[in-house]
């Protein structure tokens, strides 16, 4: 098991920036997959970022404002949200993988963390 846990969501004006933090505990690798969903409310959980191996991948919507990484030190992965814009507003959800290699979608990703509020506000 796989435990995740999310910190770093708040509110914060248009323009600014925010960084969320995911700490991961239990049977996980540095290796394997992890990455950022968010969830707006009526809208379905899209897939922000993601990381693997070194290998990172944005969805277009947030290319150039926001910046995953990780330190398999901490076992903790981070989200540098910069550019904030009112459409970012969303609860936002670690997930990681029990494999190596990029996911895509939900279903591609094992463990969940309990997500966290990040409020843009125009």
């Amino acid at each position: 098991q796989v435990q995740l846990v999310e910190s770093g969501g708040g509110l914060v004006q248009a323009g600014g920036s925010l960084r969320l933090s995911c700490a991961a505990s239990g049977r996980t690798s540095s290796s394997y997959g992890m990455g950022w969903f968010r969830q707006a409310p009526r809208n379905k959980r899209e897939l922000v970022a993601a990381i693997s191996s070194g290998i990172t991948y944005y969805a277009d919507s947030v290319k150039g404002r926001f910046t995953i990484s990780r330190d398999n030190v901490e076992n903790t992965v981070y989200l540098q949200m910069n550019s904030l814009k009112p459409e970012d507003t969303a609860v936002y959800y670690c997930a990681a993988r029990g494999r190596i290699g990029l996911g895509y979608i939900e279903s591609q990703y094992d463990y969940w963390g309990q997500g966290t509020q990040v409020t843009v506000s125009s």
